[in-house]
């Protein structure tokens, strides 16, 4: 669970105009880093994951929580029983899915000890039914928090075993206990302070009587530091010892994870107590969008895990990135690439496992994603990955030990985008053989690297037999205390940053910024470049190199005090290079150092997305430029449109030859509106767009004609309101030489089409799985203005494709809108074998 309290928070302690809560600056706690530090780096050597024999790998399952936010009567124990039965009918279980946990609701009253106990309407008999979901060869959890609710304090209850009563062991004077609790003398959750005799007694009760049920598993929530709550006297880091205690005098082995959103800055704690913790808040949108999630929520997790990334382990305990959404297509807001990208990072990470939604709608290609073993491997090799390569075509790696690696390539935009992967970007020389593990192909052996053309937020997930050193590469590491400071940017110690300080302060200005202007490298080319921050949340970096375009770097992370690291590919030229770091319109991480690395080749390539935030661009009339938490770049332009002057407009969208390339549009609108886009002064497109929120965006694709050199492209909406938009993402056309497309026939009267799109299979294996992913229609020329309707649900599957052979596959199209003589710019993107192999069709001038 969470609150609804945004996460936006300032390091420089300054009121916001975007008037959402902020959390504590982060120079507020200097006085504590140093401690902070001592402690951490005390902790790793003695910590060790509470309960061993049970969690020595990340368990796998099923929580209650995600379909709770769109059902609310469903948490009762007719629903767990049949949650149960769906579970062990689903096939899963012999895939390592066993649990059923029970999360916020249950609880119905207090005992004569204070103890909670189930509501006896929902929950008639707890124990009856923990003893069902044994019966089926799974474990229960269940849920509860720190401190002591009201009733239990006002009925001052004796402490079973102890001459103690619940008051006994409250702080005084009464504070909140948890993350949920309010300030004042009747906080409603009381903090319980564990110096006074009694205090473990009582969690021991509690333990003991969730174990008397037969219970495997406990969440405790609501846990601070963290849950977006640094009020440190809340701080449970006692109640996270207390119950860890009270698990082991139990005498039951029983799974213990923390949520949600845990402070990194007590690492050592949350390693030492716990065997997981919750890095991040609800995956759920829990009412800001129509489905559980979407991909905006799920997305973030990418970037949240790089803060996190080298904490995990058998010894330490596992990073929780939350429920995995991946039951079906319709209930859990995400489509089949998302569901297969998301099931890739929860492995990677070695994250637990455990799925939200109705377990009775799981689909078939849930089943497929959930029982591949050699994915589900990856899950359970108790190696957490680590990113190599950053930003929105993330690369992350898995060193097995024996030679062998595990190797995620990822594709975070919604455009198809071809990635290439330099073996030595991951530490060796060459790949003697290559194994795709989402398709159980062998694929051969690669001497350079990996290139492959991955759908929007698809996944490419490889076992790669690698052999050869790298040579070292020349590097240089450049502090951002020793940089030129403009505006608000200010130096502050940190004692866990390279040189022992780091800059804050930065953006919310384009002059609030740090510019690196010595960075010198003997040849020009692609380098990488590490960046080197601090955030706690959502946070995004602008940065631009010798002046030229913004880049966004999108991070996440649970440290104002513990850097994380990102590396990103860019072009340099021989001599000195500047590089300057910021954000014009919102906050960025705080910054520690940047390392150049490399010879001028031999990098990773430049990514072929070009990606240009809406809220940096030119904002005319009634636009603004609000905060986003979940937002590329942290922000977005709101506003369009209701008027003519009313414009985002995109000045300078650069391409190297003229030609058809896709665009993104990352929009955010609850219910239908449209924008109208004009590309370098062109009559207007109509672009109309549907979604459940204004503050998740969601994307849609379209082809559009550019000019070599400086293109102009603009949004808005001359007579109604349009989205708000947070970016567009420019990115050449992508071809397969194996899968290619046609429209073959068009039928059917003027306004309704069937449009037949030939798909055709020239390579030399079975394409399986074959469907099309994107299909955009919108006008080019003509009188009037039309966006035609795509009659069909996407993605539209097609059968199996026998090399050499082609399938039909007919899509109904709306022209009603449309005059007699209106053209039409068309962008189909279709694929095979889970993604492995991408396709597309484009043209400019297509009739109806």
């Amino acid at each position: 669970m969470a609150n609804n309290t945004s996460r936006f928070a300032t390091s420089k302690g300054l009121s916001v105009s975007y008037q959402i809560p902020h959390k504590e600056s982060s120079f507020s706690r200097l006085t504590i880093v140093a401690l902070l530090f001592v402690s951490f780096i005390g902790g790793l050597l003695s910590a060790g994951a509470q309960t061993p024999g049970i969690a020595e790998r990340p368990y796998q399952g099923w929580s209650s929580f995600s379909q709770q936010t769109i059902s609310s009567n469903f948490l009762t124990q007719a629903n767990m029983t049949a949650q149960s039965d769906a579970l062990a009918a689903s096939g899963l279980q012999p895939h390592g899915f066993n649990y059923i946990n029970m999360d916020s609701g249950w609880q119905g009253s207090f005992d004569a000890n204070g103890r909670p106990i189930p509501n006896t309407s929902t929950f008639p008999d707890i124990a009856a039914l923990v003893a069902h979901i044994h019966s089926n060869g799974q474990k229960a959890g269940i849920y509860w928090i720190p401190g002591v609710e009201y009733p239990a304090v006002v009925a001052n209850s004796p402490i079973l075993g102890t001459p103690y009563h619940i008051q006994d062991i409250l702080a005084v004077p009464y504070t909140a206990g948890n993350a949920f609790g309010g300030p004042g003398t009747s906080p409603y959750h009381y903090k319980i302070d564990f110096t006074k005799p009694g205090a473990q007694e009582y969690i021991n009760s509690v333990v003991d009587l969730f174990a008397s049920w037969g219970i495997d598993a406990i969440k405790l929530d609501g846990v601070t530091p963290g849950s977006y709550s640094y009020n440190l006297s809340i701080d449970n880091r006692a109640d996270v010892k207390a119950w860890a205690k009270a698990i082991a005098q139990s005498g039951r082995p029983i799974w213990f994870t923390i949520s949600w959103a845990l402070d990194k800055d007590y690492l050592s704690t949350w390693q030492q107590y716990a065997n997981a913790r919750r890095i991040e808040g609800d995956i759920d949108c829990e009412g800001n969008c129509s489905t559980i999630t979407n991909w905006a929520m799920t997305s973030w997790r990418f970037y949240d895990m790089v803060g996190w990334q080298n904490d995990a382990g058998p010894s330490t305990g596992w990073n929780d990135l939350d429920s995995l959404e991946v039951m079906n297509n319709t209930t859990s807001g995400l489509s089949y690439e998302e569901r297969q990208s998301a099931t890739t990072l929860w492995a990677m990470a070695n994250a637990p496992m455990y799925l939200g939604g109705d377990l009775t709608t799981l689909d078939d290609f849930g089943k497929q994603l959930l029982s591949n073993d050699e994915v589900i491997a990856v899950d359970q090799s108790g190696r957490p990955a680590k990113q190599a390569i950053g930003s929105d075509t993330p690369v992350w790696f898995t060193d097995l030990g024996d030679g062998s690696y595990y190797v995620a390539i990822f594709n975070l935009n919604a455009l198809p985008l071809q990635i290439a992967v330099p073996w030595s970007s991951l530490g060796f020389a060459r790949a003697t053989h290559v194994r795709d593990l989402w398709n159980h192909i062998e694929l051969g052996s690669y001497d350079h690297g990996f290139s492959t053309t991955i759908l929007g937020h698809g996944v490419r997930l490889l076992k790669v037999d690698a052999e050869g050193d790298v040579q070292p590469v020349e590097s240089q590491s450049y502090e951002a205390e020793a940089a030129t400071l403009n505006g608000s940017a200010v130096i502050a110690t940190c004692s866990a940053c390279s040189g022992g300080e780091k800059v804050g302060g930065l953006g919310l200005g384009s002059n609030n910024n740090v510019t690196f202007n010595n960075i010198i490298v003997r040849r020009s080319g692609v380098y990488q470049m590490q960046i080197d921050s601090m955030t706690q949340g959502p946070r995004s970096l602008i940065y631009q190199v010798n002046g030229g375009p913004l880049n966004t770097l999108n991070v996440g992370g649970g440290s104002f005090f513990f850097p994380s690291s990102t590396t990103v590919s860019v072009a340099l030229h021989a001599g000195t290079n500047s590089i300057l770091f910021g954000s014009p319109t919102s906050y960025p991480p705080d910054m520690d150092r940047i390392v150049i690395s490399g010879s001028g080749f031999g990098a990773p390539p430049l990514p072929h997305a070009t990606t240009y935030e809406a809220e940096n661009a030119t904002l005319a009339g009634t636009v603004t430029p609000p905060y986003c938490e979940y937002c590329s770049g942290a922000g977005e332009a709101g506003n369009i449109g209701g008027g003519s002057g009313n414009t985002v407009t995109f000045q300078n969208v650069n391409v190297v030859t003229a030609g058809t390339y896709l665009m993104e549009i990352d929009y955010l609108t609850s219910g239908p509106r449209s924008f109208f886009v004009s590309v370098n002064g062109a009559a207007n497109t109509e672009l109309d767009l549907n979604g459940s929120s204004f503050s998740l965006p969601a994307s849609t694709v379209i082809p559009v004609q550019l000019r070599a050199g400086t293109n102009t492209i603009q949004f808005g909406n001359d007579d109604g309101y349009a989205p708000a938009l947070d970016r567009i993402a420019i990115a050449p056309v992508v071809a397969s030489s194996d899968l290619t497309g046609a429209i073959a026939a068009k039928t059917g009267g003027d306004g309704l089409r069937i449009w037949k799109i030939s798909l055709n299979n020239l390579g030399t294996g079975r394409g399986t799985g074959v469907q099309i992913n994107m299909f955009s229609v919108t006008q080019s020329t003509g009188e009037g203005s039309c966006h035609p309707r795509i009659l069909a649900k996407l993605p539209i599957m097609a059968k199996d494709v026998s090399a050499g052979a082609h399938v039909d596959v007919d899509v109904p199209l709306d022209f009603s809108r449309c005059s007699a003589n209106a053209r039409f710019n068309v962008g189909i993107v279709f694929s095979a074998n889970n993604g492995a192999e991408v396709g597309n069709f484009v043209d400019s001038n297509e009739k109806r």
